[in-house]
């Protein structure tokens, strides 16, 4: 008798962080993605976390989506590396940074982004919500409404930045702006459809979804250094 031999699935690790500054895990990131560069065999990385209200563009996004006065400092803004438009990040929003080498995968970075919305897609379906694509647009929409916004950057096919998934954020940070340059497509969050959820339980299904959407194992560990969340 030939036993077949399942191939080995990749190791992720996993970081479940709480409330960290957006630029702090930002330096976080980065710092991973360099270690990969220079490291290709170090295992993969998905961080999962929550950021008090900040504001983010991404590169060559336009200011004129913001509504209020970029220069009088009232709100934490940063503009950085990732693709797409102006976006708000606030307690009550889940978010995903995937530090993944994507030559383990494959080198296809429109994949790698409809890989990401399939792993929101999945999450909603545990709910009994069917989450959507919209094309020509990168994210997840329920019922019109945007659900979860995805913003990614790519060096030497090791990723950083990632996905934002509206849980049960205060959602009027997003009137300061127009939330993914998207002016006639509302935001939501899933407390909408699912009142009394919490980003606890939600990721608990985003891990789970991310491992079966990319075929990797996940491993739960703590970050090394000084990285910690409140």
């Amino acid at each position: 008798m030939i036993h077949s031999i399942k191939p080995q699935k990749n190791i992720c690790l996993l970081y479940n962080q709480g409330l960290m500054l957006y630029l702090e895990a930002h330096g976080w990131q980065r710092s991973l993605v360099t270690e990969r560069i220079h490291d290709p065999n170090l295992d993969d990385v998905l961080i999962l976390l929550e950021h008090p209200p900040v504001y983010t563009l991404g590169q060559g996004s336009n200011s004129d989506f913001l509504k209020f006065d970029i220069d009088k400092d009232q709100y934490d803004v940063h503009r950085v590396e990732r693709g797409g438009e102006v976006t708000y990040h606030c307690p009550g929003q889940l978010v995903g940074y995937p530090i993944l080498n994507l030559q383990r995968y494959r080198k296809d970075l429109h994949w790698y982004l409809r890989q990401l919305e399939e792993v929101i897609i999945r999450v909603l379906a545990v709910y009994g919500l069917q989450g959507e694509r919209i094309p020509a647009f990168t994210g997840v929409w329920l019922q019109g409404r945007k659900v979860a916004a995805i913003g990614i950057k790519v060096s030497r096919w090791i990723t950083m930045h990632g996905f934002a998934l509206n849980v049960c954020p205060d959602m009027t940070g997003f009137e300061r702006i127009v939330p993914c340059g998207i002016s006639d497509k509302p935001v939501g969050s899933l407390a909408e459809w699912i009142p009394g959820i919490t980003c606890q339980e939600v990721r608990f299904y985003i891990a789970q979804s991310f491992a079966e959407v990319f075929g990797v194992e996940l491993v739960e560990s703590q970050p090394q250094g000084f990285f910690r969340s409140e």
